[in-house]
């Protein structure tokens, strides 16, 4: 473990580095969101067609879940901030030319070209502050405001994408990461440290291909089934050529002498129970959250802007949690961190199914900011975890590792709950469909609760009213339902992550 000693203690330099780090993981987390606000604009101008539509907001999630891994390990061999002022630059570039694209193919291009920049910014921000914070306390610290600045990227993302496009054309939004990116240019050079495994030998690309044809089948067939709330052929054969790729892989990691994938480190009680800490955390938040947002919308009748800041409790309990996380860690062990931090955030799941109508925005409010403040220390402390785990030259591929388990959960969450909440949101409506509702405006209510809600104008206003109440009322069934799922799915992963914490410290208390 590491020591506290003053000898180990950073300095200014350090900290401001911190700081310069921080910015482009909070500008990555803003282009996850401020895109959908602009979509609108830029559909008018560019006239996608829906399929170039859908290409322009997912590529970029694809290729950043893709290319975690490679880019994890490729940080350790060249050198950690070389490779993220490589990203940044290339992010600058592809944000600058995305913002004046002049036809949806363009835009298509710059966004993927994000998406593999955006790869390289986790995993070689959280490397570095594993070579910059010796002290476990202050590295804890550190970690608490690298996840912060996520958090408050996704909170602001929206609010800042809605004054850009109040005054200025739809490009706007892709402007923000240029004077960041620019300014970690010209300072990462003076405040970060290099980094690099001297023991590394050349990248692998047999593991990159396999890499990337087991991740990107596997996010495509997910987001697919989440969409369509059914599991069809293509999407299943997708998942499954996916998994088989995966495999591949894996199987090539134990061969070589230089894996993108360090198999051993799954071996270490603490990186496996961070790992599975926060793998299931992220499945069930992301699955509750995508039922959150039409809540919201849909159900309470909020505008979007309010909408917006409706989630803004959320993010900010988020970034609290996490400073505090540190402080935590200096009174408890990190079993009952991790153990306690998921119970408390299943309490938070437990009072989103007191979202009805009567009190839901308060009920919302209040599940989401407990949920975030149990989390936020189980990411904080789990991802310290989970990058002290392996060694110092290796820390580049254990952050990518967390990243992707990440990666993997939300989408592996979004599809999983976002089919089983569909289905009761239909088997509900069906039973409750108001009598004299045309058959064709039934079909459509029951595909979405946005479908429902464009049918209803389609019938007069007695009935419309009524197929209103009635889909409003299925889909808050359907909330509650994946709110207790998510409960129980973190209630297992404090059981799990604890059990497998005390094991190892009875076995090592054995071995003494």
């Amino acid at each position: 473990m590491a020591t506290s000693t003053s000898a180990h203690r950073a300095t200014r330099r350090e900290w401001i580095g911190l700081g310069v780090i921080a910015l482009p993981c909070l500008v990555y987390s803003m282009d996850l969101t401020v895109l959908n606000l602009a979509l609108p604009a830029l559909s008018a101008e560019l006239k996608p067609t829906s399929s170039q539509l859908l290409w322009i907001v997912d590529i970029y999630g694809f290729l950043v879940a893709g290319f975690l891994i490679t880019m994890g390990t490729l940080g350790d061999r060249i050198g950690r901030r070389k490779l993220l002022l490589i990203g940044a630059a290339a992010f600058g570039a592809a944000s600058a030319i995305a913002a004046y694209s002049r036809s949806a193919e363009m835009l298509i291009a710059m966004r993927a070209l994000l998406g593999i920049a955006g790869a390289t910014l986790a995993p070689s921000t959280m490397s570095l502050i594993r070579n910059m914070f010796h002290d476990e306390h202050e590295r804890q610290f550190a970690i608490g405001v690298w996840i912060a600045s996520f958090s408050v990227g996704g909170a602001i993302g929206p609010l800042v994408g809605g004054v850009l496009l109040q005054f200025f054309w739809w490009g706007s939004v892709f402007l923000v990461a240029v004077p960041v990116m620019a300014l970690l240019l010209m300072v990462g050079p003076v405040l970060l440290p290099e980094y690099r495994d001297p023991q590394a030998g050349r990248l692998d690309l047999p593991s990159v291909a396999l890499s990337l044809s087991a991740v990107l089948p596997v996010i495509y067939g997910l987001k697919q089934i989440a969409e369509h709330g059914t599991v069809s052929a293509v999407p299943a054969v997708l998942v499954l050529a996916g998994l088989a790729f995966g495999a591949a892989f894996v199987r090539r990691q134990s061969r070589i002498p230089y894996p993108l994938m360090d198999l051993k480190l799954f071996r270490q009680a603490r990186f496996s129970a961070a790992i599975a800490a926060y793998g299931l955390s992220c499945l069930a938040m992301f699955g509750v959250y995508i039922f959150i947002t039409q809540y919201l919308q849909l159900v309470l009748g909020l505008s979007p802007l309010y909408a917006g800041l409706a989630t803004v409790p959320w993010a900010l309990a988020f970034a609290v949690g996490s400073l505090l996380a540190p402080r935590l860690a200096r009174h408890l062990a990190p079993v009952s961190v991790l153990a306690w931090g998921l119970l408390a955030s299943a309490v938070g799941f437990g009072l989103l199914t007191l979202a009805d109508k009567s009190f839901g925005l308060a009920a919302l409010v209040a599940g989401t900011v407990v949920m975030s403040l149990g989390m936020a220390p189980v990411f904080t402390i789990g991802n310290e975890m989970i990058i002290t785990a392996a060694p110092p030259a290796r820390a580049g591929a254990a952050s990518a590792l967390s990243e992707t388990a990440s990666e993997f959960s939300g989408a592996l969450g979004i599809a999983v709950f976002g089919s089983i909440g569909t289905a009761l949101y239909r088997s509900t409506l069906s039973g409750s469909m108001p009598d004299g509702v045309p058959s064709q405006t039934a079909a459509e209510a029951m595909a979405t609760l946005g479908g429902a809600m464009a049918a209803a104008q389609s019938v007069s206003a007695p009935y419309g009213d009524a197929l209103i109440d009635a889909s409003r009322a299925a889909f808050v069934n359907a909330l509650q339902l994946n709110a207790w799922i998510g409960a129980a799915v973190v209630v297992v992963a404090s059981v799990l992550s604890a059990r497998i914490l005390r094991r190892a410290a009875r076995d090592q208390a054995a071995a003494h």
